[in-house]
């Protein structure tokens, strides 16, 4: 009888470590699911923000200039039902050279959205200073400048 009481104490010793070890792996399991997670984000947040800090710079060519604002016209319409990932274009007025409406002064999302011609062109010949800044909660893009380069 006495075995029996010492194996029975034995079984459930181990029943018991079973079940410390499976929380254990279950809690790490969701532990790192959010780490992915965070992963992601970031991951996402980079790729988007790559579409635009490609360009950035002081001696940026027109050509490229025009390229930003295609790119940034894009987006802003693939994206027109999120405001977190619509960026706004902003043109110093000293910048000289460009044809076009619109070319000096702020052109909002909503301007930016319908097309290159709304915005202006960047003379080709010319080069441009380009600045990206980047939204402190999200961590995207949420406005370009373009200026005259130094």
């Amino acid at each position: 009888m006495e075995n029996a009481s010492k194996a029975l104490i034995i079984a459930g010793a181990i029943l018991l470590s079973i079940l410390i070890i499976s929380l254990g792996i279950m809690i790490f399991s969701n532990a790192r699911g959010v780490v992915d997670t965070n992963t992601m984000d970031e991951v996402a947040v980079t790729t988007f923000n790559s579409k635009f800090t490609q360009y950035e710079g002081t001696n940026i060519r027109g050509a490229n200039v025009n390229s930003l604002i295609d790119s940034l016209i894009q987006n802003n319409l693939t994206n027109s039902g999120d405001t977190s990932k619509q960026v706004t274009l902003i043109v110093n007025g000293d910048v000289t050279g460009a044809g076009g409406p619109g070319w000096s002064g702020t052109c909002t999302s909503t301007t930016a959205q319908t097309s290159s011609t709304t915005t202006g062109k960047a003379l080709t010949g010319k080069s441009y200073s380009v600045t990206v800044h980047k939204d402190d909660k999200s961590g995207y893009v949420d406005q370009v400048t373009i200026g005259k380069a130094t």
